[in-house]
């Protein structure tokens, strides 16, 4: 488990270094996220599966995962007032970024599962 957390650990902080280093908008640890998931579609074609060290790391943080929200319920308590003095901006922020990302998921889906010429349904 020690060496399956030091490889997350290591992809979050060459997520982070070329966040840093490339003046990238986006947050390192979304870039590691992203260079891990390459590495195991790459990884895990053929006779080379994912480790299975990483498969049983990655399975008991996800069986942990409600303690992560414990930090965006403190900030929630935190500003709480200001939440409340903003809450106008921050629904439409809420709702557009939402339709966005279902339109987006459904521009994508509708790409990927467009038949072929010639193709049927069974």
């Amino acid at each position: 488990m020690i060496v399956a957390l030091t490889w997350l650990l290591l992809y979050q902080l060459t997520g982070e270094i070329l966040a840093h280093v490339l003046d990238l908008p986006v947050p390192g640890p979304v870039i590691g996220m992203a260079l891990l998931f390459m590495t195991l579609v790459i990884r895990g074609h053929g006779d080379r599966p994912i480790p299975k060290a990483l498969q049983q790391t990655a399975s008991t943080l996800l069986q942990h995962l409600s303690l992560l929200f414990v930090p965006a319920g403190t900030g929630v308590m935190l500003y709480l007032q200001l939440i409340v003095d903003e809450w106008l901006p921050i629904s439409v922020a809420l709702i557009v970024s939402t339709l966005g990302a279902m339109a987006v998921t459904a521009l994508i889906l509708r790409s990927l599962t467009r038949q072929k010429p010639g193709a049927h349904h069974a």
